[in-house]
This record gives structure tokens, C-alpha cells and sequence, in this order.
């Protein structure tokens, strides 16, 4: 059966620190083709790029019906959108601890997009390790962070 591999990692150089580096990293592959994304920015978080790199790899795919794999190892985001989500919804977006779900635009982004798939399953992964993929979406993530810093010390 053919099937859409989506590989996501997002990471934040200084997370919780002023000045930040973040950035996302998403590598798409179906059959012999693949797909390359990234992007970062300043002043976020790890929790953000991670949910980022999920949202923009999903964004990419245009046929729906198509089973998909999204890969991370991410345990926030693949947690989050199999468990999580349903009783965020159900009590409004407020977590177990009665207070606001952090990046809630974010995580409705996601839950929207999730539910544009006939076929969707998340698998979590350890990272840094044998898969090539997570690897792969690991080393844009990095390159988009390298660029931004390349960028502010040219300026």
C-alpha cells in the first residue's frame, strides 16, 4: 500500500532563554520522492517548533485520502494530538490542571488539519537515534537555525 512518511522535528537553541534560536524541520517521502521544509525564528519555544514542524509537513500534503505516517519523537506533540486533544476539546482547551492549553492556536491548527485525513497515524520515535528519517527532519530543523544566526551576525 503506498503511504506518505512524515518525518518532523523541531528544536530551540537557548529554549527559555531571551534571544532564542528556534527552528522546524519537516522531510516528506512517497514512494521515490521526497520533500524537503524547514523554517525558524527567534524567541520561541521547543514545544512550539516541535508543533510547528507537524502542522507545515501535514500543510504539504495535498491528497488526503492517502494514508499518512507522521514520524517524530516529539512525545508532547504525538501524546498530544492521540490523547490529549480530546479532552482539551471537550472541556474547551483547558488541560488536567485546569488552566489554558499552552499553544492552543497551535494545537488547533493541528486538530483541524488531523481531521482533513482519512488515514493519519502518529508514530513516536526515540531521537537521535537509528531513524534516518527523524534524523533527516533533525538536520533541517538545525539548518534552519544555522541560517537565522548566519543572518543576524551579517547584519
Amino acid at each position: 500500500m503506498d503511504k506518505v512518511y512524515v518525518y518532523c522535528d523541531g528544536g530551540c537553541r537557548g529554549n527559555g532563554k531571551v534571544n532564542n534560536i528556534g527552528g522546524w524541520g519537516a522531510y516528506l517521502v512517497y514512494k521515490n520522492n521526497t520533500k524537503e521544509l524547514y523554517g525558524a525564528t527567534r524567541n520561541t519555544t521547543n514545544n512550539v517548533m516541535e508543533l510547528t514542524s507537524c502542522i507545515e509537513g501535514l500543510k504539504a500534503i495535498t491528497k488526503k485520502d492517502m494514508p499518512v505516517e507522521v514520524v517524530m519523537d516529539s512525545v508532547y506533540v504525538v501524546k498530544g494530538i492521540t490523547e490529549w486533544v480530546y479532552n482539551w476539546v471537550k472541556k474547551g482547551w483547558i488541560n488536567s490542571q485546569k488552566k489554558p492549553v499552552e499553544n492552543k492556536e497551535l494545537w488547533m491548527t493541528l486538530y483541524e488539519i488531523r481531521k482533513e485525513f482519512t488515514d493519519i497515524t502518529f508514530i513516536q520515535v526515540k531521537g537521535h537515534a537509528d531513524n534516518a528519517g527523524n534524523n533527516k527532519a533533525d538536520q533541517l530543523a538545525n539548518k534552519a537555525m544555522d541560517e537565522v544566526k548566519a543572518i543576524s551576525l551579517s547584519n
